[in-house]
Order: C-alpha cells, then structure tokens, then sequence
C-alpha cells in the first residue's frame, strides 16, 4: 500500500486543529499526552472535500469530524441521531413520529433545512444506495437507518454545494461516514437501554476483529452489529396518550361513530341506544359525546395512543474490509456490507376506519329528506381482537448488500486507486390495508341494506335506509378480518459503479510548496424499480383500486451515466493556495442525454501561522432522479377554484369568494416526467480560522445558495389559472405551454372540471444564506486531568422560495405558515460539549439547543394573532436537552459505561397549550421529540492484542 510521508512542520494552526480531531469529547489520549508539542507528525492524507493528500487539515472547504469518540460519549446511539442533532440539522424532518408518512419507517436528515435528497451520503467515500421508496411520496433519499454506528471511525461532514468533486445530489453538502479498517485489539461489547417514561427497550451487541496472515500481507476486518429495540406507543406518553386537554379550547375526543350532514359538516344523531353498544371500545372508554357547533356522536379521548411514536427495530448489519499487498507498490482490496432490517410501526386509529365518503361520495336517506349523509367509524382494538393494534403494525423488511473490488498502489509518481462496486437494496412494505369490496359489501350488508336508486337533489348518490342500530355497534375480530388482512409493496434499487483516480501530489514546485492534481473517471448504472401489490394500483376505468382508501406509486426506470473530475491545488506561496475542481457528469435518461458541468475555486490565505482566511465559490446540481423521471401515475382527490368558468360569470382571479365554481371537487393525477433538467445551485463560502495556541481554534464560516429549475408537482391553483390565461387571453403568464395545460385540464361535453393532471416539472427556486461557527479548547489541569470544550453554531439569514418563477418570494425565516408548512425550519441550532479525563474515567455533557420556532397559532393565524382564551401566535422559547455519559476502564481489557439521553427528561410539553383540544398531536411532531430520557449501560471487553 502507498504510504505518505512528510518531513515538513506542521502549522499552529494544523496541530490546534488536528488535535481537536485527534483529541474528541472524551479527551483519553490528551490524558495521556504530556506535552502538547508532541502531537504525532502530520503526513499527507486525504481529508472529504479534496481528492488530493495535503498537510493542512484545514483547507477552503470547512469539514466538520464528528469520532467515534465524540459518538459514544455524547450518547447517540445511531448516524441518525448523530446527524439530525448536529448543528446543521435546522429542518425538520418526516419519521417515526409523523403518523402514516410514505417513509414511516426510514430515518432521514436535513441539512440547512433543505430537502433530504440534496445531501450526498457516502461510506468511505462512496455512495450509497438510494432507498427504494420516496421521501413524502416523490423524492429519492438516503435511508441513514441500516449503518453500523458501532462501527464508524468518524463521520466528515461537508457543508455547501460539492458537485465539482461529488457529482450530483451534492447540493446542500457531503456526509462521509468512514467506517473502520481494522482494530489492534478483537472488541466485543454489549448495549441496554430503556426509557425512563416506558417502552422503547433496546439491546445491542457488537463484535469486530482483524486478522492478519501471510507474513502481513493480507488483513481482514470483520465487523457485526446486532440491533433489537421495542417500539413506543403513544399511550406511553401524556403528550400522544389522549387529544389535548391543555390547549386553547376545549378538548374534544374522536368521532369513532359519527354520521356526518355532507352539505354542512354538522352531525345527525340516529343511534336508538344512545351510544350504549359501543362503551366496550378502546378499554370502555368511548361514549356519548355532543361537540358544540356540530352535533352528537360515539368517541373516546385516548384513540390517539394507538399508534406508534417510534419504530420497533430488529437489524443485523455486517461489515467486511480486506486488503493484499500484492507488491510494494501495489494492494487489492474488497469490502463487503450487508444489513437486514425488520422496522415495526402503527399509524394509529386516525388511518384506521372506514366510512361512506370514500366509496359513494355521500348518500340520501329518505328519513333526512333536507340533506345528504355520510357514516365514519373508526376499528376499535377490541374490533381487531387478539393483541389489538399490535396485530396491524405495518412492517418494513430492509435488505441492503453492497460489494467493492479494487486496487491501489503507485505508478511512478502517480498514486492510482481503481474499484468496481455493486449496491442493491430491497424493500418490502407489508401494510394492514382494508379491501375494497368486501369491507364496503360487509357494510352494505350489516348496515346500509339494498340500494333503493338515486338521491331526489343530483341523481348521483345512492339511497339507503341503513340500519344505525348495527351501525353503532362494536364488530367480533371475526368481522374484522373478514374484510381486512395485508398487502406486500416491493420495490428495489441497485447502482453499479467503475472508478478510477490517479493522483499527483508532486507534480512541480511552486514557492509553498509542491502542487497537487488528481483525476477521476466513473461509469456506472442504476436502476429503481417500485412494484406494489396488484391489488392497490389504481384500475385505469375507474380510477379505484381494489384497496379501500388507498393507492400505491409504481414506477420503474434505470439510467446510465458517466462522470469526469479534476482537481489542481496550487500552493502559491507559503501563505496563499489556490484550488480548483471542475466535473462533467452525464446521464441517459429514457434515451436522451442529460448532461451538467460543474466547477469550484477555492483560495486560502494565511497571513500568519495561527490564522486561516478562507474561500470558495461555484455551481452544484441535481439531476433528474429516476423517481422524478419514471414515477408512475398517482391518483387523488381534492377542491380548486375554477377561474375559467368564474370568469364567465364575471369574477375574475382574486376575487372569486362568490363564484358558484369556487371550490369544484376533482381527480387528480401525477406523475414522473423524464424531460425534467437537472436542479442547478450557484454557491459560495467564506470564513476564518483562528487557533492562537496549539489548544485552541475558533471558525466562523458564511455560505450562500442560488438553487433554480427545482423540481415539483404543478400546483392545482397554478395549472387552473395557466388554463384561465391560455382560454380567455387575459394578462399573466400560464405555468407551462398552453397545447400542454389544456391536455392537462379534462372537463366533460357541459363544461364541467373532470380532472387535473400535474406532472412534475422544473419550476421552483430558493435561495439560502447561512453562517456556522465552531470552537475546541483543551486545558490541562494538572493531576485534576484534563478538559475538554467544543462548541457548534448554525444560524440560517435567510431563506426564500418561489414556488413558480411568477410567483413573489416567500420568506421561510419570517412567514410563520411556510416556516412550519416546509418542515418546520429552526433559525439557529448549537451544540456545545465538556468533557473531564481523570485516570480511568472520563466523563461528557453534551448540551443541545434548538433556537425560536413559530408556535401553532403563529402557523395557523399568524404572528400578533390571539386567542379569546389568551394564547397568541408567538414563537417557541429555545427548547435544550442534555446528554451526559461515563466511562470507567475498570482493567486493560474491560470499560463499562452509562449514557444517560435527555437527562433532565426535558418534553415539549409546554406546546399542548398553543394547539386546540381536537389536536391529537399538540407538539411541532417534525422537529421536537416526546421520548423523554434515556439510559443506556454497556460493558466492551478487548482481547487478543496484537
């Protein structure tokens, strides 16, 4: 294997920094390090963000290094919570608390606040496979779920756009997790874990060992990791037990039976027995309950706790690194992961019921001439028989195998480092459905009884006398799965990949010093195949699948695609270095080419030893993903305004509250669009680092995006107002061509809106402006050990969208509606850590701040609103929970260690009062968590030393 050496000195301000890294929260080896000028000698090596090996730690691309170190003391316990609690991480994000998201059962991050999708994830360098189902039902994302965090050396995370080295999906920045190589000692160690309000119970063991033979020429590392935690349920927790009892108004419990007046929303009552055979339900707690405003119907308070807050999780994940030295020059290598996940999860009785709406629309009975009518209720556990809602959890199976072949070693003066990988992952959704025709036929048949025609109003509902007798009424279990049971959705990604990089990292001489180049080539291929069951994909003539409530996206698509990278570091002088990357990335798509160049300049000056003024600007990109060009149709309903027909009865766009065509029901449609171009950023940084001593170093960084041709769905309001601009040639500008918008508007031979298709096109931008900064301090304090402080800061300036090119910029940093509806952005977010070695023990507390977030009247009303009952749209107070951990080497070979998450078992509480009492979720569900503290023991044990 090539080695690097380097006979130069290392700069103040490189041993300030790589002691930071060298040295992380639990500050062992600083412990053991006397004299802080003895930091090892810094040779050449490969930092994320460069292709090129160099001295400086630092360089024009801020990287921050998360160890693993820096993971096992500060208590997390997955890359998931390594990365949504970094600083970075101000958005927030769909997962295991948001209730029947397309992705319940995968874990994302948000970095800046931006889509998932324009984070580029790597281990060890490479990318990693996309999940096969999509992030809000339309995006290609990452699953950070399925890697072995017991297992990670460090984790280098690249803020701002990185597309001239990385390719595509480098938009908002790189995550590179660096998984080890080998161990000096075999480790074995065992977690247990528990949550102080209940549920949640986790165990995990994990092994890794090296081997070494044939005189040292060929070593292996094999690494397992074994996972099992318990779900947690929403009765586990006040905040999602009950709907809300502390808000604004008074709480209202769910309409479990409930018959609904379709014309005004309010409820007629025919139950003969009063509620009286449905007290059984949810543990004899549904009764009779009359919502002022509405009307009288069958509920209960506590259905909210039927649902899931977190996943249940079994996984095993295994990781293999093997390298040969097939010469002095020369090594092959290979390297083998594989996961198999089991996720667990319920959505809860909101998803769980059935009524007339969804089949009939509505319906008329002759009993209530004046109006039309519709049923709802809600499956009850005593309904489900057995375990209750435990026998409906949907289930996700994850498997995920990616192989790489390669070799490195030296040609001359050229280090070359060439592999081939393959990476597949399988998903298989298994999903509690309600079928069609036997849950509405059971129905008709119990309750409805025989269609008697058509409703005397429109002629298009049908007339019952049902029986509300039967209607109020609790089913055996028998029922139940007489008309309900599970559906498999199967879907599948996979990525080949060829790569080769020579490098250069003495081409010539330059007065600071030896400049560097390296170039790489990629081809590759990959593939997204997403195939649900038969029985949900909705049947062309009807529009209905044979699933009640439900369909499912299908889509399958592969592209090929090859890419060209460069990159020249010049050190001009001792003092200024200039750097330069510029990428070619091609793609084919459906047939056609797709193709996007991009390019980076970076400079660093350092005027004196211990000082670090930094730059870099240029273009980043996205290209069309497979899900947004080969996504199949997907159907659904809602309301819009016609403006066409509005406008011929005079009331034109923005003043159409009394137009009879104000609110028109349709079917909608959506779907992939493989003529989309790639999503294009424009991108800079700026920023200082300052390390006055060998102990200490501050950063402070500013980054700005200009992000254009974003893609989306078109909105129903725009494509109805393009279709009110192309008819009438009234002033404005239509949303796509007018041949295409008057396709996509279907009316029937009156006139009538039938549907709207909305294909995803290229038509949104934003833009960003964010400023970081970060500190590490060591202090030595004698034969009282040694500290250490680290500290991370984001803050986000500013944040704007426009959701069409017409359409004027929405602020997400100040509009309190689009702060909360574009997940939930926080403006500032820190992390901070102390960490105290003394001999054998090593302790860290770990403190984490979320700064100002609107509350929920501030999202539903505005700020300066307020309430009959006091509340007012504000923002959210900072919300700061705490991490601590202990470490305890009790000999040679055995630690034991307690973490303990959220240790002032800090709750967001104090939200439930800003929401109504009809809210079954009365806290910001994407951003702030109800788990409650955490503690975890675990005893590792070393043996076999070598």
């Amino acid at each position: 294997m090539t080695s690097y050496t380097s006979c130069f000195k290392p700069s103040l301000l490189s041993r300030a920094v790589l002691s930071a890294l060298l040295i992380p929260a639990s500050v062992t080896a600083f412990a053991q390090e006397e004299d802080s000028s003895r930091v090892r000698d810094l040779g050449a090596v490969v930092v994320t963000g460069s292709l090129i090996p160099q001295t400086e730690i630092e360089t024009a691309t801020p990287v921050m290094v998360i160890s693993a170190e820096d993971i096992q003391m500060r208590g997390f316990q997955s890359v998931a919570d390594v990365l949504q609690q970094a600083s970075f991480a101000t958005g927030g994000i769909q997962g295991g608390q948001t209730s029947a998201s397309f992705t319940q059962g995968a874990e994302a991050a948000s970095m800046f606040g931006l889509d998932p999708g324009y984070t580029k994830y790597l281990i060890n360098g490479r990318p990693m496979a996309n999940y096969p189902a999509l992030y809000n039902g339309s995006d290609v994302f990452n699953n950070i779920s399925g890697i072995p965090v017991a297992l990670i050396e460090r984790i280098e995370i690249l803020p701002g756009g990185q597309s001239s080295l990385y390719g595509s999906d480098a938009i908002a920045g790189v995550v590179n997790v660096i998984l080890k190589k080998g161990v000096d000692q075999g480790e074995f160690s065992v977690r247990g874990g528990f949550f102080s309000e209940g549920g949640g119970n986790s165990l995990r063991f994990t092994f890794a060992d090296s081997y070494s033979g044939m005189d040292g020429r060929l070593n292996s590392l094999l690494g397992i990791q074994l996972d099992d935690r318990a779900p947690i349920w929403g009765y586990q927790r006040k905040l999602s037990s009950t709907y809300n009892f502390d808000g604004y108004s008074t709480a209202v419990p769910s309409r479990d039976f409930v018959v609904i007046d379709a014309l005004d929303s309010t409820y007629v009552f025919p139950d003969p027995n009063n509620c009286a055979n449905t007290t059984g339900n949810f543990k004899g707690t549904t009764q009779q309950f009359t919502r002022a405003g509405f009307g009288t119907y069958c509920g209960s308070f506590i259905s909210p706790g039927y649902r899931t807050i977190r996943n249940g999780k079994e996984s095993a994940q295994l990781y293999s690194y093997t390298t040969f030295d097939l010469s002095d020059t020369t090594q092959l290598y290979a390297e083998v992961m594989g996961l198999y996940e089991k996720v667990e999860y319920a959505t809860g009785s909101s998803y769980t019921w059935w009524g007339t709406s969804s089949t009939f629309g509505a319906y008329y009975d002759p009993r209530y001439p004046d109006t039309l009518l519709n049923l709802q209720r809600a499956f009850a556990p005593e309904d489900i028989g057995g375990k209750g809602y435990r026998d409906i959890m949907n289930t996700d199976t994850n498997k995920a195998l990616t192989v790489t072949f390669g070799a490195n070693g030296q040609i001359g003066e050229w280090d070359y480092n060439a592999y081939v990988s393959r990476a597949e992952y399988r998903l298989t959704e298994n999903s509690w459905v309600r079928f069609r025709d036997p849950v509405d036929n059971f129905f008709i048949d119990k309750v409805l009884g025989p269609q008697q025609g058509w409703d005397p109003f429109y002629g298009a509902y049908p007339v019952f006398t049902p029986d509300y007798a039967a209607f109020y009424s609790p089913l055996t279990p028998e029922e139940f799965w007489s008309f309900s049971g599970f559906v498999d959705n199967k879907s599948r990604t996979w990525d080949n990949l060829a790569h080769i990089q020579l490098t250069n990292s003495s081409l010539f001489s330059l007065p600071g010093g030896d400049a560097g180049f390296a170039v790489v080539a990629e081809v590759g291929n990959e593939g997204w195949d997403y195939s649900p069951d038969s029985r949900m994909i909705e049947d062309p003539d009807t529009l209905v699948s044979e699933i009640w409530g439900q369909t499912a996206v299908s889509g399958a698509g592969h592209r090929s695609r090859y890419a060209v990278t460069s990159e020249l570091r010049l050190p001009l002088f001792n003092t200024l270095t200039v750097s330069a990357s510029a990428r070619y990335d091609a793609f084919d798509i459906a047939g056609e080419t797709v193709d996007k160049p991009t390019w980076s300049l970076g400079v660093e000056y350092r005027p004196v030893e211990s000082l670090l003024l930094r730059g870099k600007v240029g273009t980043a990109f996205r290209a069309p993903s497979l899900a947004d060009a080969f996504q199949g149709i997907s159907g659904y309903y809602s309301s819009v305004t016609d403006y066409y027909r509005c406008s011929l009865d005079g009331y034109l766009p923005g003043d159409t509250d009394d137009c009879n065509w104000d609110n028109e029901q349709y079917f909608g449609q959506s779907s992939g669009n493989p003529d989309l171009q790639p999503i294009e950023a424009d991108v800079w940084n700026a920023g200082v680092v300052w390390s006055p001593t060998a102990k200490l170093s501050f950063a402070v960084d500013y980054y700005s995006w200009k992000i254009e041709n974003e893609v989306d769905s078109i909105g129903a309001d725009d494509l109805m107002r393009g279709e009110y601009y192309c008819r009438t040639g009234a002033a404005g500008s239509p949303i796509a061509a007018c041949d295409d918008i008057l396709t996509w508007v279907r009316r029937d031979a009156n006139g009538e809106l039938v549907s709207l298709y909305t294909p995803k096109v290229n038509i949104a931008k934003q833009e960003l402006e964010v400023v970081t900064a970060s500190m590490n301090y060591m202090l030595d304090i004698g034969r009282f050990g040694s500290l250490a402080f680290s500290g991370n800061y984001t803050n986000k300036i500013s944040h704007k969208l426009w959701s069409t090119p017409e359409s004027e910029a929405v602020d997400l940093m100040r509009d309190p509606y689009y702060m909360w509806y574009y997940d939930s952005y926080s403006k500032t977010r820190t992390d901070a850590s102390v960490a105290w070695s003394l001999g054998d023990w090593t302790t860290t507390l770990y403190a984490n701040r979320i700064g100002s977030t609107p509350n929920y009247l501030a999202y539903a009303q505005g700020y300066g609103y307020e309430h009959s009952s006091g509340q007012k749209g504000a923002k959210w107070g900072p919300y700061v929970t705490y991490n601590a951990s202990v470490n305890w080497r009790a000999t040679d070979d055995l630690t034991f260690s307690l973490m303990v998450n959220n240790l002032t078992n800090k709750m967001p509480d104090h939200q439930a009062e800003n929401y109504p009492g009809t809210s079954s979720t009365p806290w910001n569900n994407y951003y702030y968590d109800i788990l409650g503290r955490a503690v975890y023991l675990e005893a590792k044990y070393t043996f076999g030393a070598k």
